[in-house]
């Protein structure tokens, strides 16, 4: 790939000026003529920009920085081209996502027949007594709104055990159920609850947070470790296709930080990563504490910032896609998500009187505490935890974390706001779900369902992210991790499937969009004095788009192309017509 891209016809002036008899370091290469989006804290435009050594020296003007230019600079007309700054995703699972599509191609599912083919196929493929396993089809965004019934999977697969799994909540056949022990007689040992037909006892097949007992075997061949690399290559190049230069993995494994560490070595990472390394909350807290201990003792902090340790992930909730987020207010009875308890309200996976001395340990350990929190009980929990822990030491300078916290109110934003609390929320979330939430909760009670503007006004960072969970491709993806569809749901509040717009007065400004990807995301990787806008010291991570997303409509902000990617001033994808 060459620096000088021929989809810009660009022109390279070399004028022979040295900057170096004027005392001023010289620029490697010299950006002129084009319309820069520095995201500095005047959120200032440019035309040009110089390079050096990998980092920004100069940003202002044309004339400005072409005091910069040697004897050997190169000089880019950029003829009007738009610059941003290296997008960053705060919130992705990369390592698990190559992968899904490894062993066979998984279509798109939007329908229960869709889902029925597709395990009725895989049990003929695989042979009898085989498992077959579906993941992350979410039951929000089929069109019939709901699980498939043990007796639906029964008749897809009556020789093979089945598991239709949403996360840590899943619909079983019986088969899976007979192989795994759940029977009218089981009891698991704690938080989660074993849907049952009210009359006989006997299991439905839907399962609350107990996937940990269902006994499945991988049907798919395993890939070697090479095998792995590419895959996961493979995808940090799909990610800088669409301009992402750095991502957060939310809840890091040992052997993801392993695989990481071995493509850095091999200076093979395309994507800066920051680490929020997985830690269990089950078990003694005396063991927790020390794992936590153990994550910052073994922190990764490179001089290049392509790998480093951002903190720790638990999981405090369920979801809200599987009916299982823990809320303030009861659920209420629905067909959507088999909830007949009218005082339900979710899952709580770790209590108050475990989740300070959680937070306590993390901060001690001077690292970011986050944990998967949806619901607004769990949200409201952890600001609790941070606030207590807040009275004896502080917490802002770890950067404590709202993972997901789709569900808020204005007492928690305010909150979040006094404590120093920073938010991670998936604008994916209300594209594909606003549908089945309102039908579940009605408008109203969605009026702080990510509350991105009332978070900007309260002085929150918030950083926008995709929860990229399976598949390669952004828009295919589950979920689906275009940064420009990102964008476009946050300052629109628009959604698959629904008429109109969810609560509008919560939309971003464009200009407040660009720092939800940028800069604020930087602020959540501590990287804010290295990347997340162009100006002059910072490490030259820049995108280049074919429109001004400023400007552009609507719908033109969904249809960006990033016509090339650079990371550290280095070219890493080109637009290819």
């Amino acid at each position: 790939m060459s620096r000088t891209s021929p989809w810009l016809l660009l022109a390279v002036v070399l004028l022979g000026v040295n900057s170096q008899a004027r005392g001023v370091q010289t620029a490697e290469i010299i950006y002129i003529n084009g319309n820069l989006i520095t995201v500095d804290s005047d959120f200032a435009l440019a035309t040009g920009m110089a390079v050096a050594d990998g980092r920004i020296l100069r940003v202002g003007s044309t004339d400005e920085v072409l005091e910069t230019q040697g004897p050997e600079t190169q000089v880019i007309d950029l003829r009007g081209t738009t610059v941003v700054p290296g997008l960053i995703d705060s919130h992705t699972h990369p390592t698990g996502a190559s992968m899904h599509e490894f062993d066979h191609p998984i279509a798109e599912m939007e329908t229960i027949e869709d889902v029925l083919r597709y395990i009725k196929e895989r049990a003929e493929l695989l042979g009898e007594g085989k498992w077959v396993i579906v993941r992350q089809v979410f039951i929000t965004r089929l069109k019939e709104q709901r699980y498939p019934t043990k007796e639906e999977l029964d008749r897809a697969a009556p020789r093979n055990p089945v598991l239709f799994a949403t996360g840590p909540d899943a619909s079983l056949n019986s088969l899976a159920l007979d192989l795994s022990g759940i029977d009218e007689t089981f009891e698991p040992e704690g938080p989660g609850k074993v849907e049952r037909d009210p009359k006989t006892g006997i299991p439905t097949g839907i399962l609350r947070n107990l996937t940990r007992y269902v006994k499945t075997e991988s049907p798919g061949r395993t890939p070697t470790r090479d095998e792995e690399d590419e895959q996961l290559t493979e995808l940090f190049y799909d990610y800088n296709s669409v301009g992402i230069t750095s991502i957060i993995d939310r809840n890091a494994s040992s052997s993801a930080v392993e695989q990481y560490a071995r493509l850095h070595d091999a200076n093979a990472l395309t994507v800066r990563i920051g680490l929020s390394h997985a830690v269990g909350s089950s078990g003694p807290l005396e063991e927790i504490e020390a794992n936590i201990r153990q994550v910052a003792e073994k922190a990764i902090r490179t001089n290049d910032s392509m790998l480093r340790t951002v903190g720790i992930k638990m999981f405090l909730d369920g979801g809200m896609l599987t009916g299982s987020a823990y809320m303030r207010e009861p659920w209420g009875v629905s067909e959507i998500y088999s909830i007949d308890d009218p005082k339900y309200r979710g899952v709580l996976f770790i209590p108050p009187e475990r989740l300070q001395p959680l937070v306590r340990a993390t901060v001690r350990a001077g690292l970011q505490f986050t944990a998967h929190s949806v619901g607004d009980g769990a949200v409201h929990a952890l600001l609790d935890a941070y606030e207590a822990v807040n009275n004896e030491l502080p917490v802002a300078p770890t950067r404590p974390c709202l993972t997901h916290s789709n569900f808020m109110s204005r007492e928690s934003i305010e909150q979040a706001a006094r404590l120093g609390v920073v938010v991670d929320i998936q604008p994916a979330w209300l594209y594909l779900d606003t549908r089945t939430l309102v039908a579940q909760f009605g408008y109203d009670r969605l009026r702080y369902f990510q509350p991105l503007q009332s978070l900007f006004q309260a002085g929150v960072t918030v950083g926008g992210g995709s929860d990229h969970m399976q598949k390669i491709g952004s828009f295919r993806s589950i979920n689906p991790y275009n940064p420009f569809l990102g964008m476009w749901v946050a300052t629109t509040r628009q959604a698959k499937g629904y008429e109109g717009s969810l609560h509008p007065e919560e939309a971003l400004t464009r200009e407040q969009v660009i720092q939800f990807y940028t800069i604020n995301n930087a602020k959540l990787m501590f990287l804010e004095d290295e990347i997340g806008s162009l100006e002059a010291g910072k490490r030259a991570d820049f995108v280049l788009l074919d429109r001004d997303i400023l400007t552009c409509s609507g719908e033109e902000l969904i249809e960006t192309k990033v016509l090339a990617t650079y990371l550290g001033g280095k070219l890493i994808h080109e637009h290819q017509d």
